[in-house]
């Protein structure tokens, strides 16, 4: 019997960090499916557009429009079978009819598509992750934990972002709870040396379990090498390097002025070269236990990206270099501009057109990085597990715990091993 879609229903609620639009489909058996995809903080100009009302309400970031363009597309997929995934995000490309889904809007879209592959493998009577991998999906995602924000050396007038993040991956762990543990113990470490050396009162503090950057660390330092100096005694005064490495998300496209072809208070006051950029992250991956840098460069700077992921032989990630986006990937491949892309279904907007993606980076040698910081925290995990990522951020921990639990003796724990330089094929 097939499945068929009956209803798609869309409203705006509150997300993370701002509005999220919240698309429930529902189909003939009553299966149903759910997501709430929210605009990002550090966005790359490839990334497809989302619709947003303006204004003054929300900041600009009411989506009353992004409803009632659910309720355009809904007439054209009801009563189409919910597994058709692919057919179903072609119709509403073609609907939209712009090259950036600017029309309808990415996040309408994506809203769509990501309910639509809920309530499919929910009509299928399967996980998630196993309706999207197979039955060979077990390969289980090792979690990335915030650790603090960058001290931030210039203001350009723009506070939605607040680059580089820190965050640590427990690599060494074998299993989620046990990374939760480790984690928790090297932020209380990391807590009373940041206390130490700077005292009270000179970062915001978050809980480990509700955000995933614990502290903001604006004012308080001069150099970003006392932030890493920080954490690499914290994880020496735990668990040790071999089993926690650190990842952080650089965003340097944040601190690019093009038009004097620098980077601008990234790290430190002053200005970088590309070559001084180049310099600074092969000095920081010789000193300290970082496993993988996202977005050390701007986004048009393949070539860039290139060198540092030659030179340094780690795990170089695109955000806004690749944005989820197979063309983008192609071209990073053919010249080896970073070895792993960030999976934010949302840039791109459906589900196929993701997963394309994240297929070609795993078919040339490249990681897959799954990031739930666009609303899609309940579902990251089960794509990370579906894609055979082998790891994840900005993720629902209930979600991962119970995932373990079910995956069972199952679960295959990657380790360090997945961040050893991956080379294109």
């Amino acid at each position: 019997m097939t499945t068929k879609i009956t209803s798609i229903q869309a409203k705006e609620i509150m997300g993370a960090r701002w509005p999220a639009l919240e698309v429930i489909v529902t189909t003939d058996t009553g299966a149903r499916g759910r997501s709430t995809p929210e605009a990002g903080v550090s966005t790359g100009i490839y990334e497809a557009a989302f619709v947003l009302d303006g204004g003054e309400r929300f900041r600009g970031m009411g989506l009353r429009q992004a409803v009632k363009n659910v309720e355009e597309i809904a007439p054209h997929l009801i009563g189409m079978p919910v597994s058709q995934q692919r057919e179903i995000d072609e119709i509403m490309i073609r609907l939209d009819g712009t090259p950036n889904k600017a029309r309808l809007g990415a996040n309408t879209i994506v809203g769509v598509s990501l309910a639509v592959c809920d309530a499919g493998a929910n009509a299928a009577g399967l996980p998630l992750y196993q309706y999207i991998g197979g039955v060979n999906a077990s390969t289980f995602p090792m979690p990335i934990f915030g650790i603090c924000l960058s001290g931030r050396y210039r203001d350009p007038g723009n506070t939605r972002w607040l680059k580089p993040s820190y965050e640590i991956i427990p690599h060494g762990a074998g299993g989620f709870e046990q990374a939760i543990e480790m984690a928790d113990t090297m932020q209380r470490e990391f807590t009373r040396l940041v206390i130490e050396r700077y005292g009270m009162g000179v970062f915001r503090r978050h809980s480990l379990a509700n955000s995933y950057h614990s502290f903001w660390m604006i004012g308080a330092t001069r150099d970003d090498r006392e932030i890493l100096d920080l954490m690499t005694q914290a994880i020496e005064n735990t668990h040790g390097a071999d089993k926690i490495g650190i990842y952080y998300d650089a965003a340097a496209g944040c601190y690019y002025e093009e038009d004097i072809d620098k980077y601008v208070g990234i790290y430190s006051e002053g200005e970088r070269s590309r070559d001084e950029m180049v310099a600074f992250y092969q000095e920081i991956v010789a000193n300290y236990p970082i496993v993988s840098i996202e977005d050390p460069l701007h986004e048009e700077d393949m070539e860039g990206h290139a060198i540092i992921t030659e030179t340094t032989g780690i795990e170089i990630v695109g955000d806004d270099l690749f944005t989820t986006n197979i063309e983008r990937v192609k071209m990073g491949v053919e010249i080896g501009a970073a070895n792993s892309m960030v999976l934010k279904i949302t840039q791109v907007g459906t589900v196929t057109e993701a997963l394309d993606a994240a297929e070609y980076c795993l078919n040339h040698g490249y990681n897959v990085h799954p990031c739930g910081s666009r609303g899609d925290r309940a579902t990251i995990a089960d794509y990370a597990i579906g894609l055979r990522a082998g790891q994840v951020r900005a993720y629902n921990q209930r979600r991962m715990m119970a995932l373990e639990e079910e995956l069972g003796a199952a679960a295959i724990w990657p380790g360090k091993a997945l961040f050893k330089g991956h080379k294109q094929a």
